[in-house]
């Protein structure tokens, strides 16, 4: 079962994909994209690591993140990835101007996600909602990530989108 949860910032995407992982028995995994650039990020990670508790494993990985589904088979039963978003950005700034390294990395995730025996809940903003951005590499982030929400929502077995903290299943 692969379930995508979408839309603003601060809509509550994270919090109700981890209330979905809760429901469902068995050991959980926590796959972070998101690295601590900074001292408030840092804050902001080690707050989630909390709220989390010992009811989550936890694995780090900004880049690779269909090799972390990999290691996760067999040993979990359910997966969050959080997010896309963040995912997308690391893989731009890790690979600039590298489409093809990019699509490989993103096609073995979705390889890696549809070989999974158990639940994936897929966490990713949806930024395509406002204006145009006025520099190249923020409009080649929002249209990467457009289509790659895009690709996740037609593989999902179910699809939620979040406004102002209200869940609105779409599929």
């Amino acid at each position: 079962m692969v379930i995508f949860v979408t839309g603003g910032a601060r809509s509550g995407k994270s919090d109700f994909g981890q209330g979905m992982a809760e429901k469902i028995e068995g050991e959980r995994l926590f796959l972070a994209t998101a690295q601590a650039f900074d001292e408030e990020m840092s804050l902001r990670i080690q707050k989630h690591r909390e709220q989390r508790g010992s009811r989550w494993d936890t694995l780090e990985e900004p880049v690779y993140i269909g090799r972390a589904l990999r290691s996760a088979a067999g040993l979990y039963d359910t997966v969050l990835v959080d997010c896309l978003t963040v995912w997308m950005s690391n893989l731009l700034l890790e690979y600039p101007d590298q489409d093809e390294k990019i699509s490989e990395i993103v096609d073995d995730f979705f390889l890696n996600m549809k070989g999974f025996k158990g639940t994936i809940i897929v966490v990713s903003n949806e930024v395509g909602m406002g204006i145009v951005p006025d520099n190249k590499l923020a409009r080649l982030y929002r249209d990467r990530l457009g289509f790659l929400n895009q690709r996740m929502a037609r593989g999902a077995d179910q699809v939620y989108v979040l406004f102002s903290g209200i869940p609105f299943k779409v599929k």
